[in-house]
């Protein structure tokens, strides 16, 4: 089975309804028969909190 690699940055998760479409994209991917690996960065603007 194949591993998908998704990373997502800042702006991809800076507010509830961007990771919601994050989570959804997983989701979809996973549910196609494949292993998902999500890399994840710091919400925008957050890094240095």
């Amino acid at each position: 089975m194949p591993v998908i690699v998704q990373k997502y940055g800042g702006t991809s998760v800076a507010d509830i309804e961007r990771i919601r479409a994050v989570a959804r994209r997983v989701v979809e991917t996973a549910g196609g028969g494949h292993q998902v690996c999500v890399v994840v960065s710091a919400m925008g603007d957050t890094t240095d909190e």
